[in-house]
């Protein structure tokens, strides 16, 4: 596998495609026009037992960004125009925009990256995803199940990413082993916007991996980030006109871990991928408060919570797959001052979620997912998603 047939390098890009369908090659590969341009067109119809304005994650402050379950009926999903190049000899550039179902255009990332570094490194600046945990980095159409896993939906308002800059280091070593390091604005939840010239967020993060025998090859995670928040505000549970805010540090801790296995390294006919996240967020500072309306206070505030999700995906046959996930959080005790609570104490929000999807060919798939949804933790959300994914256009090969 990739110590036998590939050399280092080539064997890192190898490991970011092993049993997986990697459809699209490589920057070097992919189209001469520049720039190269990709489309992903997504959509989704979604049935729900509950009122999906009343969607929240119980115990947990919200972000204002929750993804939620959506809209009920008929919705765009995540689409995005992607233009990406080679600048020259030195840098890469990519651009992605995304189309929500709101009729709204962002840029998802806009960057340039480092060709040319020697022994190892790269530098990425401009917006980009942060490398915080596994799932973060990547797009939503790369994901294996229709939304977020609530903890990334709590923590980090779906997902986290910011302008700034990030360094990797790839050791030179047989196993595969990266270092990396972010500094950023982290005008993103769960940080804010500050108005200062110092960094708002800083990321930390390791990665390494291999193969095991010619079928199996793995890789895990640790991350750390540390954001700062000033006045970051969410609405009282009971009564919405009333504010509260929070302005201080909060720090994420994540491990990730992921198997696959494929027969001989060979995915087309069949292949399995185990995968799983585990974050835990304290936040420490202070928070004002306007407890039933009689006035705004402001006291300590502190919080330690945490949340994991666990997920596999087995392709039975060329071109469908079946995938399980179970997603849970620990709210902890989150407190202001010495007795009072802004959220529900110790609750455990859950969610199971079941898809099974088909590739009618490498560019378009085709998929079907029912969860349980108790996010509200004291009431059973029936959830029904039929998607459709569509890739148009030259698109890199996918991360690990």
């Amino acid at each position: 596998m990739l110590k036998s047939s590939l050399s280092r390098r080539e064997g890192v890009w190898a490991l970011a495609c092993l049993a997986t369908a990697c459809p699209w090659a490589a920057h070097a590969q992919q189209a001469s026009f520049n720039p190269n341009v990709s489309v992903i067109l997504s959509g989704t119809y979604t049935n729900l037992s509950k009122d999906p304005n009343t969607w929240r994650i119980k115990g947990f402050v919200p972000s204002g960004s929750e993804i939620g379950p959506g809209p009920r009926g008929y919705n765009l999903g995540e689409s995005e125009l992607g233009l990406n190049a080679n600048v020259d000899p030195y840098f890469y550039g990519n651009v992605i925009l995304s189309v929500a179902n709101d009729n709204t255009i962002s840029a998802e990332e806009a960057y340039i990256q480092t060709t040319a570094l020697p022994n190892g490194w790269t530098i990425k600046g401009g917006r980009f995803y942060s490398g915080l945990g596994y799932l973060n980095a990547q797009h939503s159409h790369t994901w294996d199940f229709a939304d977020a896993p609530l903890v990334y939906q709590a923590m980090l308002g779906g997902q986290f990413k910011q302008n700034g800059l990030q360094l990797s280091w790839l050791a030179p070593t047989d196993q595969y082993l990266e270092f990396g390091a972010e500094s950023g604005n982290g005008a993103n939840f769960p940080g804010t916007q500050r108005n200062k010239n110092s960094a708002g967020a800083t990321a930390l993060f390791v990665h390494t991996g291999g193969d095991v025998g010619d079928s199996n090859s793995w890789r895990a995670g640790v991350s750390w980030l540390n954001t700062h928040a000033q006045d970051r505000t969410w609405s009282d549970v009971q009564d919405a006109s009333i504010t509260n805010a929070f302005t201080g540090q909060s720090k994420i801790w994540a491990a990730d871990g992921v198997w696959k296995w494929a027969p001989h390294g060979n995915a087309i006919q069949t292949n399995f991928k185990l995968q799983g996240e585990y974050f835990h967020r304290t936040e420490n500072g202070n928070a004002t408060y306007d407890l039933k309306g009689v006035g705004a206070n402001t006291d300590a505030y502190r919080s330690a919570q945490s949340g994991w999700y666990m997920q596999g995906i087995y392709q039975f046959m060329p071109r469908w797959r079946v995938g399980l996930r179970y997603d849970q959080l620990h709210s902890g005790h989150t407190q202001v001052g010495t007795n009072l609570a802004l959220a529900e104490q110790n609750v455990s929000p859950k969610r199971s979620s079941v898809m099974v999807d088909w590739s009618l060919s490498e560019f378009s798939r085709i998929r079907v997912q029912l969860s349980d949804d108790k996010a509200r933790v004291d009431q059973s959300d029936r959830q029904l998603f039929v998607q459709y994914q569509m890739s148009l256009g030259a698109h890199g090969a996918h991360s690990y």
